[in-house]
């Protein structure tokens, strides 16, 4: 019979036992925002996949706070073993490091990215009265209209606003941007005329475009989507690529080992391929990522991508560091 001693001896000899062993507590995935908004309903779709995939519970914990900064500082500084994940998008990892002087962490350094879940496309929202049938149409209606036609987003510095720059550059449109608190709060504004339009995630414009209550001009996107054929991608009136687009993604510490980083990105990976989840996720008006996004290589070119967009809709808007 081994002792305890030679049996120890034994495990260490075989990396594949050892390894066997991982994940031995539940994993986190901490989403930097409140309950009940896009990301965190999405990653409330695929943790019971990750879950069984992994043998262990996958546990969401909201952590909002700073514009997401709060959330992805705690990963940043938690144990590289895996089990702390954060539940990464836009604003702290590609829009905060251009418009804040200084952040608890370096969006790039500090993480190792594990795969893309999610890309919500922001729309081009109006009132059903205002006398324009199209994108193209609406664009016409701006341009001979100089200073006076107004667009809403849900803030400063916002990926909805950057698109606003980036649609303006490409189109001479020259929407007035009008900042509001949150994604949706402009909306008794739009439907009272005192607003021409606004941008908003499709999450929350979609329920009201299929109910009358507004209605979606265009989309942030390089084609049309299924879920939404009648309304013009950004690309059809000249705008790079269709324009930013919301993220959702998996990223660990950077010092993370090699095995649970896989062993994450595979469990990701297929709950995503669920399609369940497809088909609640698209409901809705989210994208499911591709295969190829879905891997750290796909997520960190996406992620270069919109950093330059980022930064390229920044210098339009003139915004400085703060």
């Amino acid at each position: 019979m081994l002792t305890r001693r030679a049996t120890l001896i034994a495990a260490l000899a075989m990396p594949g036992l050892a390894r066997a062993a991982w994940p031995d507590r539940p994993v986190r995935l901490v989403v930097p925002f409140g309950a009940g908004g896009n990301l965190d309903t999405l990653m409330r779709l695929v943790a019971p996949g990750m879950s069984e995939r992994l043998g262990q519970p996958v546990v969401i914990e909201n952590r909002a706070g700073a514009g997401g900064n709060l959330g992805t500082e705690i990963v940043a500084r938690a144990a590289p073993d895996g089990t702390t994940v954060l539940v990464g998008s836009n604003g702290a990892l590609t829009n905060n490091p251009l418009l804040m002087k200084t952040l608890p962490f370096d969006p790039v350094k500090d993480f190792a990215p594990i795969g893309l879940g999610f890309r919500t496309p922001n729309v081009l929202v109006v009132s059903p009265r205002l006398p324009v049938a199209s994108l193209q149409e609406f664009i016409a209606y701006a341009k001979a209209r100089p200073g006076q036609a107004s667009c809403a987003s849900a803030g400063t510095g916002t990926t909805n606003h950057l698109l606003i720059e980036l649609l303006n550059a490409a189109t001479g449109a020259g929407l007035v941007h009008v900042p509001y608190r949150s994604s949706g709060a402009a909306t008794p504004d739009l439907l009272s005329g005192a607003l021409t339009a606004a941008m908003d995630q499709i999450t929350t414009a979609l329920p009201q475009h299929r109910d009358g209550a507004l209605r979606i001009l265009g989309i942030g996107l390089p084609a049309r989507i299924p879920a939404l054929p009648e309304a013009a991608s950004f690309a059809e009136v000249g705008v790079p690529g269709g324009g930013m687009t919301s993220f959702i993604g998996l990223l660990v510490p950077a010092a993370t080992p090699e095995e649970p980083r896989r062993r994450l990105q595979a469990a990701f990976a297929a709950a995503l391929a669920d399609p369940g989840v497809i088909a609640r996720a698209e409901a809705i008006g989210n994208l499911v990522a591709t295969s190829v996004e879905r891997t750290p290589a796909g997520f960190t070119e996406l992620l270069a991508r919109e950093r330059e967009l980022a930064r390229e809709a920044v210098r339009l808007a003139g915004l400085k560091p703060e």
